[in-house]
């Protein structure tokens, strides 16, 4: 069935690895991979096939009917592949890796070798499942325009769609004889929802009526109509319904003057009918969200960053509805807590990717890399132009693909030093350019931590070029700094902040420069708090209010403690304090100190005049009494002054044994019980015997 040459796959990671030189236009080293291979792990030895995918075809199906995953080093042939595994073994386990793009089809691909290697070992990691949510579509869709394209259009659509016309201030329509398809008039002034679900408020609405002989009449208008559809086709050509339009599902915006683009628009639209599942990109957990508490604004940054508006705010959290959430992982990059966290993939697997490409990297003998962060459309085809028609990546250029560039944030930038890399470079997508205010933010961050250290600025790059010349002669033009960075082996394990600080304390460590503290600029997600103790009173509100609980009090004693490392910096605390004494002052702190407790206020407790019992602040209190003292109604004796100096428990009891309590009231009259009549009626026989008359109850 196969003409197939036998041939012995390596392992790694419990997974046989096929290798192919596509038809020898890699010049890949057989014994020059294996050492690679095997010094990151790998058993066996790294033979080459020639034409894997054609006369060496066996050699892949001898190996999916092993016990053992495969890992194919080619994507381009990958629908082949998976055809053959599903005829020959439907269970086995297939993934690929693109190793000629990358690597082999490049000027520099004979020194790609540590490169080669670095990429077979990361796809050996396990990606978690992002989680799904559904959507459906019955194929209910508006068509809204000016003219009668839109009327042609929704023709066009009527046999696949339930359509109606909406047409915004129409000109002069010669009526179509048949109408086939509603046409109404009004302009959209209001726009909600996702593919499936959409609403619209329309003003001016009316029917076109049959009776229009030169042109399409309607009826009387009315304002503030509503309607709902599952697609919306917008030829008017004007601002979109939707902030981030292109990014919303269901909402399709073709050039009304483009009429390949508006075919295209019609061809895609018409297949948007059934039932689908969408990946929940961000992952929301709002028992650590800064966003607001007691109705005080602290964090915005997601709601800040966010294109599409899927996020609002909901009181003391805010809401991110994963329908209209289009996976740009912006708010997952500022979130401070990791309340918001990116979801593809799922779990912590892109840091233990990034983790084990440095690493095997180094181990295989790579110098100096650079780490290329792209997407998997803009991207792949940037480094797909520069590998087939120019000269590729450099060696010691590491590829590693994203969803989307704009969801790495501090703690996977400074990680990606951490573990090795030299420099970062973005290549980002130049349609998105509007969309990179988050993650230029990181960028700055990240760069103000290199600087501050030691390490020297310029080590992140961001290339958003549509020209794949112009990206190769950039990767081609970067220089190496002057001090390479000492690579870590720390697991990337906890949350955003906990990798965050595993990652900031080794570069800390291995700092040509290192400092206990490092300034930041304005809103920065680290820092501390700063009190004035001479205005604060301990009254804990910002306790209450912390929600990294970063603030802390002693149930025993009038005292204010704070643990720098929690902090995010949100400024909750800071609108709540009744008294406006506390400052943020935003910074890195690598000392020990930055862990621990530290005291911002500490007061003497008061003693209960009556019990001794300690409660509030002495200061406070005897600010209170002696500010109250003969200066209010209620506090015109020395008896109530000194219920002010006493516990709770005791102003109760005192104030029920004054003379003044206004619910005192007469001696409580005993409860009478059967007893006590039967003793009144016996005294009245025996007093009636005495006189001789018979008392109640007698025989008389």
């Amino acid at each position: 069935m196969f003409e197939a040459t036998e041939s012995k796959s390596m392992e790694m990671r419990g997974k046989r690895v096929l290798v192919c030189n596509c038809d020898s236009t890699m010049p890949l080293d057989d014994a020059a991979l294996t050492r690679a291979c095997q010094a990151v792990g790998a058993e066996g030895k790294a033979e080459i096939n020639t034409q894997l995918c054609r006369a060496q075809l066996g050699n892949f199906q001898r190996a999916i009917l092993g016990q053992q995953p495969v890992v194919v080093a080619c994507t381009q042939e990958a629908p082949l592949f998976g055809e053959i595994a599903a005829e020959n073994n439907p269970q086995a386990e297939v993934d690929f890796v693109n190793i000629r793009e990358t690597a082999g089809w490049a000027v520099e691909a004979k020194a790609a070798t540590p490169k080669i290697a670095a990429l077979l070992a990361a796809a050996m990691v396990e990606a978690e499942p992002t989680p799904m949510v559904p959507l459906a579509s019955q194929g209910v869709c508006l068509v809204y325009g000016h003219d009668e394209q839109a009327i042609e259009a929704a023709k066009q659509l009527a046999g696949r769609l339930d359509v109606t016309v909406l047409l915004s201030e129409p000109g002069e329509i010669i009526p179509p004889q048949v109408m086939d398809v509603p046409i109404f008039k009004g302009s959209v002034v209001q726009a909600k929802g996702h593919l499936g679900s959409f609403g619209i408020t329309v003003n001016d609405y009316a029917p076109a009526i049959p009776s229009g002989r030169g042109r399409l009449e309607f009826d009387a208008p009315k304002n503030n109509a509503f309607s709902e559809c599952d697609l919306i086709l917008d030829l008017t050509g004007g601002t979109p319904l939707f902030p981030a339009a292109e990014k919303r599902d269901g909402y399709l915006r073709p050039d009304p003057g483009d009429p390949a683009a508006v075919q295209h628009a019609l061809f895609d639209i018409a297949d948007m009918v059934g039932e689908y599942d969408k990946p929940r990109y961000v992952k929301y957990r709002p028992e650590i969200c800064a966003h607001s508490r007691s109705r005080k604004t602290g964090c915005t940054r997601c709601l800040d960053v966010c294109p599409t508006g899927a996020i609002t705010s909901a009181g003391d959290t805010v809401d991110i509805d994963p329908l209209v959430c289009a996976g740009c992982g912006s708010c997952s990059s500022v979130c401070p807590t990791g309340a918001a966290t990116y979801q593809l993939p799922a779990g912590d697997s892109l840091f233990q990717r990034l983790r084990e490409l440095l690493t095997a990297y180094r181990a295989a003998g790579g110098k100096r890399a650079t780490l290329l962060l792209h997407d998997g459309a803009y991207g792949s085809e940037m480094i797909g132009l520069m590998a087939r028609l120019g000269r590729g990546l450099p060696a010691h250029v590491l590829p590693f693909p994203l969803n989307e560039v704009t969801q790495v944030g501090i703690d996977f930038l400074a990680a990606a030093f951490a573990y090795g890399a030299d420099q970062v470079v973005i290549l980002a997508d130049p349609k998105k350019r509007g969309e990179m205010s988050g993650l230029a933010g990181q960028i700055g961050l990240t760069e103000s931590v290199l600087g501050g250290l030691g390490y020297g600025g310029g080590r992140l790059h961001v290339i958003d070029d549509m020209d794949p010349d112009a990206v190769e002669a950039a990767l081609y033009g970067l220089t190496a700094p002057e001090t390479a960075i000492e690579a870590g082996s720390f697991l990337p394990v906890g949350g955003k902040r906990s990798r965050a600080f595993l990652a900031l304390r080794h570069l800390h460590e291995k700092a040509p420069a290192p400092v206990d503290a490092l300034a930041l600029a304005p809103g920065a997600p680290f820092g501390r708090v700063k009190v004035d103790t001479e205005g604060c009173t301990l009254c804990l509100a910002c306790v209450s209010a912390c929600p990294a609980s970063a603030l802390l009090d002693d149930e025993t004693r009038p005292w204010l403690g704070f643990q720098e490392d929690a902090c995010v910096q949100c400024g909750l605390c800071k609108v709540t304090c009744p008294e406006q004494v506390i400052t943020l002052e935003p910074r890195l702190n690598f000392t020990g100190e930055a862990m621990s407790a530290v005291t911002l206020n500490e007061e003497e407790p008061f003693e209960c005049i009556r019990c001794g019992k300690p409660f509030g602040v002495r200061k406070s209190i005897e600010r209170i009494a002696d500010q109250l003292a003969g200066k209010h109604s209620m506090f015109q004796e020395s008896g109530q002054i000194e219920r002010i100096k006493m516990c709770e428990d005791c102003r109760i009891t005192t104030q029920f044994e004054s003379a003044d309590n206004p619910f005192q009231a007469g001696e409580r009259p005993r409860m009478r019980t059967t007893e006590d009549y039967i003793r009144e009626r016996e005294a009245e026989q025996a007093a009636a015997k005495v006189n001789g008359k018979p008392g109640n109850g007698s025989d008389a």
